[in-house]
């Protein structure tokens, strides 16, 4: 299993056409290491230097190709194992929270890793970010839990261990989660000058600016072409009790003002039920950032988070080049990895 890593590696970089960096190759030697380390055979395991390890932490900037090399990783572990954005993977712990109501929180903890380590053996969790702060004061202990239950947990995030959740409400409660995941995790910075996801643009992106009449007639005409012969409906979603209604869907493409999805009390719940029912969306009237709008900014990268995580193709029309995007001040970091995406949904081949 895994045997010659880095020359597979180089060998699945040339048949998908993809520049071969020595940066990431160092990333693959250090996976290679992990993976001896967790998931050989016991006695490797046993007089492994560094057992405690069951963590990798791959952090760095957009684009530099983290999630290539953590999705080509994990497609190669032959083991029980989860891929699921991180905010998809707390609804599910609140979720079995919720319908354990009474019990204390060290028990419904406990039972919930107890119920994972019987479903898998590796998580793996791509562009981790903490920005709830309910999540933020229960992932100390949640993954202490299942670090102690040996679950082997792969992370890439833009962001190093050290500044997650950083200027957020009631910090110090999260530091705990910090140290464990530093003692836990071996944290490794990926860095390359290019973004690629904009280096591949090509000359089919759907991305449409700035907000005139003669955009509106483009993304019009686009919306028509992929919505010929189709015919439209409105359906209504129910999300605890929330209802959502799609007004204009047409077998699977939806079309939203920015407003409809982003200036509303909605969250990573909804816009999962949202995207199970879409295999195509359009965004219009995407606005500017600043400190005013901050509440729908952080919707829009949820939302961009979940699209890009279940890869469903975007069109966007916005009032600016993609290059051109300002942002609040305490989520411009974050933002980053949103525009990035934004480059490879508007240009990512389709079909519908």
């Amino acid at each position: 299993m895994l045997k010659s890593f880095e020359k597979e590696f180089i060998s699945y970089c040339e048949s998908q056409d993809l520049e071969v960096n020595i940066n990431q190759i160092n990333v693959i030697k250090k996976l290679d290491h992990y993976y001896h380390i967790n998931f050989k055979s016991f006695f490797s395991q046993l007089f492994s230097k560094r057992m405690s390890q069951k963590g990798f932490y791959l952090h760095g900037d957009v684009g530099v190709g983290k999630t290539m090399i953590l999705n080509f990783f994990y497609a190669r572990i032959n083991k029980r194992k989860l891929r699921k954005h991180f905010n998809e993977f707390m609804l599910d712990f609140h979720n079995f929270a919720h319908e354990r109501k009474g019990k204390n929180e060290e028990n419904t903890i406990n039972e919930f890793v107890k119920d994972l380590k019987y479903k898998v053996s590796l998580i793996y969790f791509d562009e981790f970010q903490v920005t709830n702060i309910v999540d933020a004061m229960i992932l100390g202990k949640l993954f202490d839990q299942i670090f102690k239950e040996d679950i082997k947990i792969i992370v890439t995030s833009n962001t190093k261990i050290s500044e997650l959740y950083k200027d957020g409400l009631q910090r110090d409660q999260f530091k705990p989660f910090i140290k464990i995941m530093q003692d836990q995790s071996f944290e490794y910075e990926l860095k390359i000058e290019d973004d690629y996801r904009k280096s591949n643009e090509n000359k089919k992106q759907r991305y449409f600016y700035p907000l005139n009449q003669e955009t509106n007639f483009k993304i019009n005409k686009f919306f028509r072409t992929i919505t010929k012969n189709k015919k439209i409906s409105k359906i209504s979603l129910k999300v605890k009790g929330r209802d959502f209604k799609i007004e204009n869907f047409y077998d699977g493409i939806a079309r939203f003002n920015f407003n409809d999805l982003c200036n509303q009390n909605l969250g990573a719940e909804d816009y999962l039920e949202i995207i199970k029912n879409c295999k195509f969306l359009v965004i219009d009237q995407v606005p500017q950032f600043n400190d005013i709008n901050s509440n729908q900014q952080k919707r829009f990268i949820t939302l961009l988070d979940v699209i890009y995580d279940k890869g469903i193709p975007l069109a966007v029309s916005a009032d600016q080049k993609l290059d051109e995007f300002t942002s609040s001040r305490l989520l411009e970091n974050s933002f980053k990895r949103t525009i990035s995406r934004l480059y490879e949904l508007t240009s990512v081949e389709y079909n519908l």
